[in-house]
C-alpha cells in the first residue's frame, strides 16, 4: 500500500491530499529515510510524521487490502514515543 493511502486509512493524516503534501514537505521518514508519498509501505515499518509543535512515530503493525473501520484503524499501527 502507498504512503499516503495507508496514512489516510490508518487516520494518521485525514486526508489522501494532506498526507501527499506533507510527504512532499519531507515530514515524513520511513524507517529513518524521508519518504515520497508513493513509497510502499511493508510490516514492521517506522514512519514518524513531523508536525508542527510534536512528532509522532509509529510502527506498522498490519497493512490492509481496503478501507478499514474506524474501530480497526488503531490495530494498524503502534505508538513508539509516548
Amino acid at each position: 500500500m502507498r504512503l499516503d493511502k495507508f496514512l489516510k486509512v490508518s487516520r494518521l493524516i485525514k486526508r489522501r491530499t494532506i498526507a501527499n503534501e506533507v510527504s512532499d514537505l519531507g515530514r515524513v521518514f520511513i524507517n529513518g529515510h524521508p519518504a515520497k508519498p508513493s513509497k510502499q509501505i511493508k510490516q514492521g515499518d517506522v514512519i514518524r510524521i513531523e508536525y508542527t509543535y510534536k512528532k509522532v512515530e509509529v510502527r506498522v503493525l498490519i497493512v490492509p487490502e481496503n478501507n478499514v473501520s474506524i474501530q480497526e484503524a488503531a490495530s494498524l499501527y503502534e505508538f513508539l514515543n509516548d
